[in-house]
């Protein structure tokens, strides 16, 4: 898995590099100053914090972390249609993927 993220000082510090390794994922980041590198990544926190974080108060961050995890993991990805995706979830449009790659055979 790629974590793309933009410059910040939280995601260039050696803590941060270190739980992304831990959970088997790579830190990505874009151009210094090109914020189109980071589309994607500041639409997606941008969705996140309007349809969840900014209504809530959460009265710990372990509350905080299991909200931003289950609206993701459940909602975000399997329910939530997205224009980009043709109006499909990211798990579809993953399965459509996965199902339309063909194996190639081994060599004998």
């Amino acid at each position: 898995m790629i974590f793309h993220s933009d410059r910040g000082a939280q995601y260039t510090s050696d803590a941060y590099h270190r739980t992304l390794s831990k959970h088997g994922a790579r830190p990505s980041v874009g151009a210094t100053g090109v914020c189109w590198d980071n589309a994607a990544a500041e639409s997606f926190f941008g969705t996140l914090k309007n349809e969840l974080v900014y209504r809530e108060i959460y009265p710990t961050r372990r509350a905080a972390r299991s909200a931003i995890a289950e609206y993701i993991e459940v909602f975000y990805n399997r329910q939530r249609l997205h224009s980009t995706l043709g109006y499909h979830t990211p798990e579809h449009v993953e399965h459509l993927y996965l199902t339309s790659q063909t194996s190639i055979p081994e060599a004998a």
